[in-house]
């Protein structure tokens, strides 16, 4: 049975999202990727094994050597997910702010 694998589940995770942030400026090897953790080898590949499955890391074999890219359309989609949520909390602490400067003003 093949389960699809949830994205906010992926990226819940800190040793995924720290991934991201490496693979997010230079395309690396696991290898490349798996020297920036203290964490054994096959452990950062479950984590790009899940990421792969994500879509939020794409592969490209390059001879011997498999080569992660972020794949900037599926980031895409995430930030159009909370980008509704992220208006509404700016919208709420800028009443908070403007609340709180009244307040300040008559004390």
């Amino acid at each position: 049975m093949n389960l699809r694998r949830d994205v906010f589940q992926a990226i819940a995770d800190p040793t995924r999202r720290a991934i991201l942030v490496l693979v997010a400026t230079n395309a690396m090897t696991a290898g490349a990727i798996a020297a920036n953790f203290d964490t054994a080898r096959p452990t950062v590949s479950k984590h790009l094994q899940i990421l792969t499955e994500c879509e939020l890391l794409r592969q490209e074999q390059n001879g011997r050597e498999v080569i992660y890219h972020l794949n900037p359309h599926k980031m895409k989609e995430i930030a159009d997910f909370i980008e509704p949520f992220r208006k509404m909390w700016d919208d709420r602490f800028n009443k908070l702010e403007s609340v709180m400067k009244k307040y300040q003003t008559k004390k």
